[in-house]
């Protein structure tokens, strides 16, 4: 079995969460099988391996889960980026709109260094505000952007497009 088709049948649809006509991809199902879990892990750094990657930044928080794990796989920094006021040192900040007002990101200041080469996880990309607001962040400590990685997919809302602003290397493991 594929790592799509296995994701497909371990995913759980969630209808009408978190508000109504929304059906929520829900990726708790994966946390309770630890051999699926590095498999995941390991599908998820194959397209970075024969690049150079100084750091992976993922976010709050179903970023966490995997973009830890690459992290480890990759033996390289792992960076969280928090909604705002939920990180204890010094910060910057990026706020982006969403579909009903606002919100604000941020990341300690000096986590990247200059030139590193980091790549932006987070579990789902819908319509790429938040990974992009993530991708600002690295950009205002003078590193770029290697690529951006998500297990889910919602194609439909165009994410992959709004972030090939920042780079054209999006991966995804499942498509809806």
């Amino acid at each position: 079995m594929t790592i799509e088709e296995k994701l497909k049948t371990t995913i759980r649809d969630v209808a009408d969460f978190p508000k109504p006509g929304i059906l929520f991809k829900d990726i708790t199902p994966l946390l309770e099988d630890p051999a699926l879990c590095n498999e995941i892990a390991e599908c998820l750094v194959v397209p970075f391996r024969t690049e150079p990657v100084h750091a992976i930044v993922g976010v709050e928080s179903r970023g966490f889960l995997f973009g830890m794990l690459m992290a480890q796989k990759l033996n390289i920094p792992f960076i969280p980026v928090r909604k705002a006021g939920k990180l204890p040192y010094k910060t910057i900040s990026c706020s982006y709109d969403l579909e009903y007002g606002s919100a604000t990101v941020e990341m300690h200041i000096n986590s990247i260094k200059k030139d590193w080469k980091v790549i932006v996880h987070d579990d789902l990309l819908a319509t790429g505000g938040t990974a992009a607001a993530a991708a600002e962040l690295i950009l205002m400590q003078d590193a770029q952007i290697a690529g951006f990685s998500f297990l889910v997919e919602l194609a439909f809302l165009e994410g992959a497009h709004r972030l090939s602003h920042f780079q054209k290397n999006v991966h995804s493991l499942i498509r809806y």
